[in-house]
């Protein structure tokens, strides 16, 4: 039996974000095209001899006590009854607070390797009550299969519906010196909601069929983008040189402030790419 594994976790973007004012339950429901991107953190997952344990140590980021994967390692032993202990050593490159859902995708991908390791049954009502628990954008990640994946998703995050991922287009991403925590961009986005202020979106009905339509036609728009735009003015500045590097949409991903360009070919992404670099100190070729 394996005791230790090497895995990697995909960042995804949101191709169009839709976010309904908060609900009863405080959960906001949301709208978009998920789709995962060739940019990963990496994970070295090692079974201890110490039972109930899980050490989780990253040189990149200072992670806290209780994050994304000790609260993913607990609610799986609880829901499985699984007692081994386990060392989790992550590379990390998916910047936190980007949007780019680094810290779900860990813990989607360390529960499934984690369930491989401990030879313990995977179902999908398993991944989907530990992803409950764990965080919204869990959901979707833990429904990815190895390579590239895309689903709509609604609900708060938890009716993912797989579709073709389209391999047809590129992305170029550009990650400002802008940290947005998720509970911030929620927070200046039910304020543009009291304000009576909207942004217009496909309906659910489209999002499917425009996905699939020339990226010149898209119509998807990103709720959080205006928002996020007028606290942080380096997002609108990113989105302005991606547009002039030639991509033929862009916007933010997620709850920013990470924004990506999509092109129509692997030589304008790469051309992008190569000018953006010379302006932005992070840019990831996709």
């Amino acid at each position: 039996m394996l005791s230790e594994v090497i895995i990697q976790s995909p960042a995804k973007v949101n191709i169009g974000l839709r976010v309904f004012p908060r609900r009863a339950d405080g959960f906001h429901s949301i709208e978009s095209i998920f789709q995962t991107v060739q940019f990963y953190d990496d994970m070295r997952i090692s079974l201890l001899s110490e039972p109930n344990t899980c050490v989780v140590s990253c040189k990149e980021l200072a992670l806290p006590a209780e994050n994304t994967l000790t609260k993913a390692y607990r609610v799986f032993c609880r829901l499985t009854g699984v007692k081994s202990g386990v060392q989790i050593t992550l590379t990390k490159r998916i910047p936190a607070g980007g949007g780019l859902g680094g810290g779900s995708s860990n813990a989607a991908s360390f529960v499934k390797a984690f369930a491989a390791l401990t030879n313990t049954a995977v179902t999908t009502a398993l991944l989907d009550a530990v992803a409950a628990e764990v965080g919204s954008d869990v959901f979707f990640f833990m429904h990815c299969k190895e390579n590239m994946d895309a689903a709509v998703v609604s609900g708060r995050g938890e009716i993912v519906k797989a579709i073709e991922p389209r391999i047809d287009v590129y992305f170029v991403l550009v990650l400002p010196e802008v940290h947005s925590s998720t509970k911030e961009a929620y927070e200046l986005v039910d304020r543009t909601f009291e304000a009576g202020k909207t942004v217009v979106c496909p309906s659910f009905a489209e999002l499917e069929c425009m996905y699939y339509a020339p990226v010149c036609e898209w119509r998807f728009a990103n709720t959080f983008t205006p928002a996020l735009v007028t606290k942080y003015p380096a997002i609108a500045v990113a989105l302005q040189d991606i547009r002039k590097s030639g991509a033929v949409w862009s916007d933010m991903t997620g709850s920013g402030a990470v924004v990506f360009g999509v092109y129509d070919s692997a030589d304008s992404a790469k051309r992008a790419y190569n000018s953006l670099r010379n302006t932005w100190k992070r840019c990831v070729l996709a």
